[in-house]
């Protein structure tokens, strides 16, 4: 029984692993991408560039956030779930942040565009 146990356990450590490493992976890709394409429409003068980019950083945290909640199944010790909380909580705050300053930007860009 304790075999299966230990079998169990170490397919589940080892699917969580890859999961985060996917999640991780997704996120750093989405977020150089739409560091490109930001950077393309600065290049272009367009006026929702820093919209396109704060979406872009906001969906790449996001992925980064759920690759850091699946690495708690592989935290074997209390400090690793202090720092794996701190991780969440500090890219969870940021993605908030980001998405406030992504509604005044939309909001700005709509009373210029309606001024006109």
């Amino acid at each position: 029984m304790e075999s299966v146990i230990h079998i169990l356990h170490t397919a589940i450590s080892f699917t969580a692993t890859i999961g985060c490493l996917l999640l991780e992976l997704a996120g750093v890709i989405i977020l150089i991408y739409n560091g490109i394409k930001a950077f393309i429409y600065y290049v272009d003068r367009k006026e929702e560039t820093s919209v396109h980019l704060g979406e872009g950083i906001a969906m790449g945290l996001e992925f980064l956030l759920a690759g850091e909640v699946l690495n708690t199944v592989n935290a074997s010790q209390l400090s690793d779930l202090y720092l794996l909380a701190g991780l969440v909580l500090i890219r969870g705050i940021m993605t908030l942040e980001i998405h406030w300053e992504l509604k005044h930007e939309k909001e700005e860009i709509e009373k210029k565009s309606t001024k006109q």
